[in-house]
């Protein structure tokens, strides 16, 4: 009764109480006929009231909720044989389960549906008793049955997953399902695959119940891809089963194998039609080809094998052939379906040496337009509107280039300058254009808006080709681009045109002295993101690029703008910092100082240092790990296309509040963050070090350090050493003070002022030189301390030794004793003619001996318990005196006190 009435006050509270009223009072009503009634119709026409009124009104669910689900429970249990009552029992239940869609209600406010599944969970006997309807006859009470768990598993799912775990046959039960009737199967099928869902157990048992062959045998009856919801069905249970499991991974692979996996990628007939199911279909296959690529969970032992063999198998069944067709190839594909397939092809090939040559000879189209595959990626890159389908071809060529010097020197040995004509042709004119030839058609366009995105996009897949290869660096820093005639100019470098074309996003990104954000507020961060990536490693393009003067103001400029963003600011910052470490000019105003003065005068020390912290604060670093991954299709997610269309649409998809453009933290990745970070360490420690050394290295040699005319060469080479000794001290203080400042600087990021007090100064400076003078004493105590520790190491090490050979010449000495002792005693016994019998022990003796000592022993024992019994004597007659003092008759009490024992002695004495 507490529970009715807890659950009436809820329905109250929610619906107003005389809403509450009249759905109790009806459904309690109701109720009563079922449970009490004697006609059968009666009942039944009841359970059908019920089942109509419960499906229609949330009041009703709460009070079905509250005083129902015993009575229908009990029906369950009780009545199987009445198929008609069952069937209304399980309806009823089913739809005070599910929400009702016309009512309207909001987060903060109670959801029937929700709390019975929840409170009908919690019932000990419902889920047996549940599973037990699976085995029925009849259609209709299996598939509410069906209906019914899922609903609870869809509310309740951890509770439901245990549950269903502990029953024998429990899972066995529903797999047997997916063999029954269609609709049947359809309904355990949905069930399965929410119930397989982050439950590692289910789903060995599922996998163990053939679960593979039952999956793709429903896939190929549907249609494959062509087929509808129920394909998408089968395809989320079966990612389910393999995702993050290297055992059922292996599994799918030696026992069903990949071929009916593939085979759900081929497209059939000539139109190539995409309906919205179909996509969602193709997308969750090329989910379970992401999934078998990654393998199994990153901490798993025997991930990589697990992973590379899956890779293995997968190209063996041609599976690049039908991504290249899907992603690359086919046209009419949507959006989405293209991107996770180049998506694939990167992970596919990625680390993967075998499957890197494989990509690089794969041609595409047909005679004559055939073309390089990677060439075909690359025209994607430059002339697709999407920016989801650009962050995906351009993965391909990161894929493709990491740690391959190889593959990137065969793409750097096609970059062949074009003539000025062929370079502003345009882009449809590129089909019979080489790789090179293409990426430097795309860089080198004009600079209105759109052309400065495609030089962006090929701007990124350049500094895939550079990364870590020194070479490729050189041989691209030679590449010299033509100018117009009208300009009559000498042929300039292609990191100059870079940085031509970095002025000019930023003058266009600025209209009307406003910053926009548009599709050119990311251009300016991947441009400077390929000078990074440049620059690193080589004085050569260090040099190349401080050629031109102007670029050193320009980033001087960019850095010490307010208004870029803090992304272009820290780049800006890195490209300044990469041309002092790894600068080897000796030019004035080229040379490392040069451009550490230029900065600290322009910008000012502590400012610059800032910038990297700005940067790596910004929302692009931060979410650079948290890459943009797919989330899976389901019912709920795929009922309509927006889930697609969201990924299509880039411009919905990027539209966000913050500076930084939200693709950068696509294009950026993990290496480029660690590269930043090595960067920002060697410019600090660098700039220290410049700071360190004077300037200009002049020899000052004052008029009055000549020779006077009446002093001798003895006493002029004194003075002069005196002086040069003094000059030196001087100067030594000056580097030392100069480098502490830069270190402070440094470390504090730019917290430290420069512009302090002369006296603050002189005291840091002492200072650091006395913890510096008591750290190199605590260094030479502390290898002191090593050496005395060595040495008391190594004489324990030889005591314990001569230790242990005096101990084996004491064991042996003692040895030979006794084999000497032995020897003598044999000899006297032969001189005294002893016959071998003496040797053995006089028997009579060692009896007479044995005799003795055990009459020794007997009598100290009977001398104990002579003195155990005078001791009990003692407290006998003690308490005998008591006894007598208290008014006791001592003689009556001991009457029959010794006849017991007397008895039970002559007792043993007769039985013996």
């Amino acid at each position: 009764m507490d529970l009715v009435s807890g659950y009436k006050g809820v329905v109250g509270f929610v619906f107003g109480n005389e809403n509450s009223s009249n759905a109790d009072s009806y459904v309690e009503r109701l109720l009563d006929r079922i449970s009490n009634g004697k006609l059968e119709e009666d009942r039944r026409n009841a359970i059908t009231e019920l089942q109509a009124v419960v499906s229609e009104s949330q009041a009703s669910q709460l009070a079905i909720g509250a005083m129902g689900f015993p009575i229908m429970l009990s029906i369950l249990k009780e009545e199987r044989d009445d198929v008609e009552m069952v069937r209304g029992a399980l309806e009823t239940l089913v739809s005070a389960l599910t929400p009702i869609n016309h009512a309207k209600v909001s987060s903060n406010e109670v959801q029937p549906a929700l709390m019975n599944a929840d409170l009908l969970s919690r019932e000990a006997e419902s889920i047996p008793l549940l599973l037990s309807l699976l085995e029925e006859d009849d259609f209709y009470v299996r598939y509410y049955t069906l209906q019914l768990l899922t609903a609870l598993v869809t509310n309740s799912p951890q509770r439901l997953q245990e549950a269903i775990l502990i029953i024998p046959r429990g899972i066995t039960r529903l797999m047997d399902m997916l063999m029954d009737r269609e609709v049947i199967r359809n309904e355990a099928l949905l069930l399965l695959t929410h119930l397989t869902h982050e439950a590692g157990e289910i789903q060995k048992i599922v996998v163990f119940e053939g679960a593979f062959e039952k999956i793709f045998s429903i896939i190929k009856e549907e249609g494959n891809s062509d087929g509808g919801v129920v394909v998408q069905d089968c395809l989320e249970l079966l990612n389910n089963l393999l995702r993050n499991d290297a055992s059922n991974q292996v599994l799918l692979r030696e026992t069903v194998g990949l071929d009916s996996l593939i085979s759900i990628l081929k497209l059939r007939g000539s139109a190539y039609t995409f309906t919205q199911q179909k996509t969602i279909n193709l997308l969750s296959t090329l989910e379970t080809i992401k999934l078998l690529i990654k393998g199994g969970p990153e901490a798993g032992s025997g991930k990589d094998v697990n992973r590379q063999t899956n890779k293995t198998t997968l190209v063996q069944k041609k599976v690049l052939d039908h991504l290249l067709i899907l992603g690359v190839e086919n046209q009419w594909a949507p959006v989405a379906v293209r991107c996770a397939a180049m998506q694939c092809i990167g992970d596919l090939i990625a680390g993967d040496s075998k499957n890197l040559d494989l990509l690089a000879s794969k041609f595409l189209g047909e005679e004559p337009q055939v073309e390089p595959a990677l060439n075909s990626i690359l025209r994607i890159i430059l002339r697709t509107s999407s920016m989801q389908e650009f962050i995906a071809a351009d993965y391909v060529f990161k894929s493709f280039c990491e740690k391959n010097a190889d593959g990137q020197s065969m793409l750097a040995s096609t970059l062949i300058p074009q003539p000025y004509s062929m370079n502003h042709a345009p882009l449809e004119e590129d089909v019979s254009m080489s790789f090179g030839s293409m990426l430097l058609h795309g860089l080198t366009l004009g600079e209105n808006d759109g052309d400065l995105e495609v030089c962006c996009r090929a701007a990124s897949v350049l500094s895939h080709i550079l990364k870590d290869n020194l070479p490729c660096k050189e041989k691209v820093l030679r590449i010299e681009i033509e100018v117009p005639m009208h300009s009559l100019g000498a042929p300039e470098p292609l990191i100059h045109r870079m940085m031509k074309y970095l002025a000019v996003a930023s003058s266009l990104k600025r209209k009307d002295g406003k910053s926009t954000i548009s599709g050119n507020s990311y251009i300016q961060a991947i441009i400077l993101k390929l000078l990074v990536t440049w620059l690193a490693d080589c004085p050569n393009a260090v040099h190349c690029f401080l050629d031109a003067h102007p670029h050193l103001t320009y980033l001087l400029e960019l850095t010490s703008n307010l208004s870029e963003t803090s992304c272009v600011r820290g780049f800006a910052a890195l490209v300044l910092g990469e041309c002092v470490i790894y600068n080897k000019s000796n030019d004035s105003g080229k040379s490392a100082f040069a451009i550490v003065d230029a900065i600290s005068q322009k910008i000012g020390l502590s400012s610059y240092f800032l910038k990297f912290e700005e940067m790596q604060k910004s929302f692009v670093f931060a979410s650079v790990d948290s890459s943009l991954m797919r989330k899976s299709f389901s019912r709920s997610s795929a009922a309509s296309m927006a889930d697609i269309e969201d990924v299509a649409d880039e411009n919905e998809f990027f539209e966000k509040k913050n500076l930084d453009h939200p693709i950068l933290s696509s294009i950026l990745d993990s290496y480029f963050v660690n590269l930043v970070k090595r960067l920002e360490a060697d410019i600090k420690e660098q700039i220290v070090e410049v700071y360190s050394h004077p300037k200009i290295k002049v020899a000052v040699v004052p008029a009055e350090l000549e020779q006077k005319s009446s002093e001798s060469d003895g006493e002029y080479i004194k003075r002069l050493k005196e002086f040069v000794e003094k000059q030196s001290s001087e100067i030594q203080d000056l580097l030392v003070r100069n480098s502490t400042l830069a270190e402070d600087l440094a470390k504090t990021g730019g917290g430290f002022n420069i512009q302090s007090e002369p006296s603050d100064r002189v005291q840091i400076d002492r200072l650091r030189r006395d913890l510096q003078e008591a750290s190199q004493k605590l260094e030479s105590l502390k290898a002191e301390k090593a050496k005395v520790d060595s040495d008391a190491t190594m004489y324990q090490s030889l005591a314990t030794k001569t230790e242990s050979d005096l101990r084996s010449l004491s064991d042996a000495y003692n040895s030979l004793e006794q084999a000497n002792f032995q020897l003598e005693n044999e000899v006297k016994a032969l001189k005294k003619g002893v016959g071998v019998s003496s040797t053995y022990p006089d028997v009579e003796a060692i009896k007479a001996e044995a005799r003795e000592e055990a009459q020794k022993e007997s009598e100290g024992e009977l001398n104990d318990l002579l003195v155990c019994l005078g001791q009990e004597q003692s407290k006998v007659e003690r308490l005998c005196a008591r006894l007598l003092e208290l008014g006791e008759d001592v003689d009556k009490l001991l009457e029959g006190v010794g006849d017991d024992v007397g008895v039970g002695g002559y007792d043993e004495e007769d039985d013996e």
